[in-house]
């Protein structure tokens, strides 16, 4: 089966639009759709199905995508082990990383990781904590940093960078002189949460629970569902929320945004290097692992 069949396949899938996928795989929608029909016919079934507007995967299409996406995996697996038969370390490798680790620390990193080896393609696929894990177990991603633990005996998990959360609000909050506020005050002050299955949610929940409270305890007057939305709700004045301090680095040295401890609450949390605990790491994934540990680790 021709894997490129399958790679747009899988493209359509992800972005629940033939449209799209085209648009990000450079090809026309009629393309597209050819592509999708001598799929279906080579396999005697439906595949995809459009539903208001979204393609859909019927069974057959979702048994596919999930072993299509293990065969694209084992082929990038191949070909960054030719490569390092040769002494060369190059290939593709997709990554994964919740909100904090792929919007604010694997950036730097794939950035110098590139500049030693430029043959090296990387592509980063963001979500909370909860989707990135699913995709490492449907072999969609190598590896990857998110900010929580999982029960999945399936998945390994090492900690690898420390961060403290500590409540965030706007320079011109009454707060913002304070250095620390005590968790009965915050209870009542209008409060920005994250969507369910964030890392940083979690971890806030789990901490919370120490004191016997829950997430609900809080006033919440808006649910977002990134990182950088809840800081711009927070600049905008829709209320406060506690967020990773590297998240908010640049508006913490500049004066925007202001950091206060929760007195008595531990919100410290850790982010953990995630892989599949039976998958074989490719050459070009330990030489990445390895960068990593070595940048963050031995800095």
């Amino acid at each position: 089966m021709d894997l490129w069949r399958l790679n747009i396949f899988r493209k359509v899938i992800e972005h629940k639009s033939f449209s799209k996928a085209a648009d990000v795989i450079h090809l026309s929608q009629p393309t597209i759709s050819s592509h999708i029909k001598s799929l279906e016919e080579h396999y005697g079934c439906r595949l995809i199905d459009r539903l208001e507007k979204k393609a859909v995967p019927t069974k057959a299409g979702e048994l596919l995508y999930y072993h299509a996406g293990r065969l694209l995996a084992m082929h990038e697996e191949t070909e960054a082990a030719m490569a390092d038969f040769h002494g060369k370390i190059s290939g593709k490798l997709v990554i994964g990383g919740s909100t904090i680790p792929a919007g604010y620390i694997f950036p730097e990193i794939i950035g110098k990781f590139i500049e030693r080896y430029p043959e090296v393609k990387i592509s980063l696929v963001a979500g909370d904590t909860k989707e990135t894990i699913n995709r490492i177990l449907s072999s969609e991603l190598e590896l990857a940093i998110v900010g929580a633990k999982t029960n999945d005996k399936r998945i390994y998990q090492k900690k690898i960078i420390d961060d403290e959360m500590k409540l965030i609000v706007p320079a011109k909050h009454r707060w913002a002189e304070k250095n620390s506020i005590n968790l009965k005050s915050l209870i009542q002050e209008p409060f920005i949460i994250r969507e369910s299955g964030s890392g940083t949610l979690s971890s806030i929940q789990k901490s919370l629970s120490q004191k016997g409270l829950e997430s609900s305890s809080f006033n919440v007057i808006a649910e977002l569902g990134s990182t950088e939305a809840i800081i711009q709700g927070i600049k905008y004045g829709i209320g406060v929320s506690i967020l990773s301090t590297i998240a908010v680095a640049d508006d913490l040295k500049t004066g925007i945004l202001k950091a206060l401890t929760i007195r008595n609450l531990n919100l410290n949390r850790e982010f953990y290097l995630t892989m599949h605990k039976d998958r074989s790491t490719s050459p070009l994934g330990k030489a990445f692992i390895d960068f990593i540990e070595k940048s963050i680790l031995n800095p």
